[in-house]
């Protein structure tokens, strides 16, 4: 009976050391990753500086972005995921930034008013003088920095001087060639009668009789406006026109 239980304990003993040795070999399995941070929130702005301008006056649009890889304004197309854009509307508008990336799409809007010149009254009807429809109809053109070719943006404006000097064939006027305060002054000169020359051409183009018109050049010696920025360069690269007495 001794030997029986002695057998008995060995095999319950043996039993327990297998048990033990097979759960210390068990390996606990390790816990998952953590997920990936979500991607930043793409962010978008846009600005217009000055946001109201007369008919023929530039703005300035400026943007900027975060996490984004596609950037376009509505009415531009795509752009860079920051920078600044001059502008001339010829109306009321309202510029749509759109902005996309891995975090999402983001919109920024901005206004520009475009304050539009009053109708002139039916010359049957008008008692003003052909120098004060002149003045009311006749628009400057304006030109983009160190350039003497007419922009898109001002192919409106020379068409509406080209139909109202058709429709007064007597009005003789001087084109005045000016240039922003960079460069010498013998470039500004020869860029402005650059100008002058370009604005001439356009209006004889158009059926206006060159006859009619003279051109000089003041470079940059009589700017219309003398702040340095530029805003107020834009406003000093013209073709200026004046009624001739």
């Amino acid at each position: 009976m001794k030997k029986l239980t002695m057998k008995w304990f060995s095999l319950v003993f043996a039993l327990s050391a297998i048990m033990f040795l097979s759960a210390c070999h068990k390996k606990t399995a390790p816990p998952p990753p953590p997920p990936p941070p979500p991607p930043a929130s793409t962010t978008a702005s846009l600005t217009a500086n000055p946001e109201t301008v007369d008919r023929g006056q530039p703005t300035t649009l400026t943007w900027q972005t975060t996490n984004a890889t596609d950037v376009s304004i509505s009415g531009i197309g795509a752009v860079q995921t920051n920078g600044s854009l001059q502008v001339t509307p010829n109306d009321s508008t309202t510029y749509t930034l759109t902005a996309k990336g891995p975090g999402g799409t983001q919109q920024a809007t901005a206004r520009v008013t475009v304050n539009m010149p009053a109708a002139p009254p039916p010359p049957t009807q008008s008692s003003a003088t052909e120098e004060e429809l002149f003045s009311q109809n006749v628009k400057d053109i304006y030109f983009a920095y160190d350039k003497s070719d007419i922009s898109p943006d001002q192919q409106s404006a020379i068409r509406g001087d080209a139909e109202f000097l058709k429709q007064h064939p007597n009005i003789r006027f001087t084109i005045e060639g000016h240039c922003d305060e960079r460069g010498s002054t013998e470039y500004n000169l020869a860029l402005g009668d650059s100008r002058a020359a370009a604005v001439k051409s356009a209006l004889v183009s158009a059926g206006v009789s060159g006859s009619n018109i003279k051109t000089v050049s003041y470079g940059k010696e009589k700017p219309f406006c003398t702040e340095s920025n530029e805003q107020c360069w834009q406003q000093n690269r013209r073709g200026h026109f004046v009624y001739a007495q």
